[in-house]
């Protein structure tokens, strides 16, 4: 059974309280483990603080790469993403939402940060429309189906 089948059988039984709780699920195949961070899961979705990746042995090939093909393959969150920066002095990668999406006061953005070691993590922003630096950190909802399929396209 595959990562993604994995916790999405776990998330059948996980159920937060109302403040934010995690859920780590391990594939011992696959050397991922999956570490989801939020407060409101039902039958169908779930409201999130964070999704996290993490990889027993290094990733391999050239991080730059990997970047771009991880853009190519989330598909199912609400803006497509795109890589905005690669370190690889770092070992970092970041891939930001390609336009935010614009809803009442803000405009929101998925960010996603690539390891060079394999690990990943998905978060989602808001910042003001005025113009200001400023931003934070908010949750997020997928359904279980999506959190799957993006689980499973950040691990291929």
């Amino acid at each position: 059974m595959s990562l993604a089948a994995n916790l999405l059988e776990k998330l059948d039984k996980w159920r937060p309280d109302g403040a934010r709780a995690s859920l780590e699920v391990a594939d011992a195949q696959s050397g991922w483990t999956a570490v989801l961070s939020g407060d409101c899961v039902d039958q169908v979705g779930c409201r999130l603080w964070e999704v996290a990746l993490r990889r027993g042995k290094p990733a391999e090939g050239d991080l730059a790469a990997r970047a771009a093909a991880v853009a190519a393959r989330v598909t199912g969150l609400l803006e497509p993403l795109r890589v905005l920066e690669v370190d690889p002095a770092h070992g970092t990668a970041l891939l930001r939402s390609e336009a935010p999406g614009h809803y009442g006061d803000g405009r929101f953005y998925y960010e996603l940060t690539l390891q060079a070691g394999g690990a990943a993590s998905v978060r989602r922003y808001q910042a003001p429309h005025d113009g200001e630096p400023r931003r934070q950190q908010v949750t997020f909802n997928l359904t279980h189906e999506t959190l799957g399929k993006l689980v499973g396209d950040l691990t291929a």
